[in-house]
């Protein structure tokens, strides 16, 4: 009975798969519309608009645990997740494709991130997140998002695009956007919630089953399930050369899990971790600034570089995974 209901489980986690990837494509067709539409760069949709969207799945599951009192699975969550973007979704996407960065990404943008997982270890570093202090993390939140709006609208952003992306006419410079688009955007975006959240709660059944810790299932299995819109959306806009808004969902999403994610499940209700999570959030500071030096040091993330921090994320599961680490 109990391995029927895990054969199930796999199956379940094998149809999201295809959920996503459809769900992604649409998403990302409407949004380079929307972005082209109203003259905003595609870096700028992906660090906010579709940075928040894909990252929906982290604020539904580390809110149902806040409620349910399960700090470990609301804070590893976050943690897991922004690892696994930086490590594996960057990673991957740079094994397909060199990934050149634009300027303001490298020198606004990743300082930011790295300032926003200092504030994400300086409130946990006591191993609680109190009330007050999911208020401030969501503040910052809110002031780096006006500060991009508001930086995009006085210098707009160049997009940088590969001169032989293969981008549909459908989405060509100057397209205008209907109400089709708007419903496609919409729906898209649903698809890759939806398929997400079915991924997560299979995979998450498929894991307590083999009796591994709440700290270990929300760092790892529950993390990468919820961060498989990042993923999907990541690596289909980086194939059809929108390399802004691949990069920038992944770093916008981080930003928006350790401030908007962590503080708003602080505030429903204060959140208290093991020491397991210092460990974690060690890992996570050390990816983070190695992921930003990669950037800035060439304005690129080489193959090579991506490999590394590809092979860095599966060394963190088999540790997680082996009670070893985390």
């Amino acid at each position: 009975m109990v391995q029927g209901g895990v054969v199930v489980q796999f199956a379940i986690v094998a149809g999201t798969v295809i959920g996503l990837w459809i769900g992604a494509r649409t998403l990302v067709d409407a949004v380079v519309k929307l972005a082209r539409r109203f003259g905003v760069a595609e870096l700028t949709i992906g660090l906010t608009i579709v940075a928040i969207g894909t990252s929906t799945p982290e604020l539904v599951v580390s809110t149902d645990a806040a409620l349910a009192g399960r700090g470990e699975i609301a804070v590893g969550n976050v943690v897991g997740s922004n690892v696994y973007n930086l490590a594996f979704i960057l990673g991957a996407v740079s094994l397909l494709q060199v990934i050149p960065v634009e300027r303001s990404l490298v020198h606004r943008d990743g300082i930011a991130l790295i300032l926003a997982t200092l504030a994400g270890f300086a409130v946990l570093f006591d191993r609680t997140v109190a009330s007050v202090e999911g208020i401030v993390l969501v503040g910052l939140f809110v002031l780096y998002t006006v500060y991009v709006l508001r930086d995009e609208r006085s210098a707009p952003s160049i997009d940088t695009e590969y001169p032989d992306s293969r981008v549909t006419e459908t989405v060509a410079s100057g397209a205008s956007f209907h109400g089709r688009d708007a419903a496609l955007l919409v729906g898209g975006l649903a698809l890759v919630l939806a398929s997400g959240h079915y991924m997560v709660e299979a995979a998450t059944a498929i894991a307590t089953e083999a009796g591994i810790s709440d700290w270990v299932i929300g760092g790892t299995i529950v993390a990468a399930g919820t961060s498989t819109p990042e993923l999907a959306v990541s690596l289909v806009a980086m194939k059809r050369g929108h390399v802004g808004m691949s990069v920038g969902n992944v770093l916008g999403s981080n930003i928006f899990n350790v401030l908007g994610i962590l503080g708003v499940a602080a505030v429903i209700h204060p959140l208290a971790v093991t020491a397991a999570a210092i460990e974690s959030l060690v890992w996570l500071t050390a990816i983070t600034v190695a992921m930003v030096g990669a950037l800035w040091s060439g304005r690129r993330l080489s193959r090579l570089e991506g490999g590394l921090f590809v092979l860095s994320e599966g060394v963190r599961w088999a540790l997680g995974l082996l009670r070893i680490f985390g």
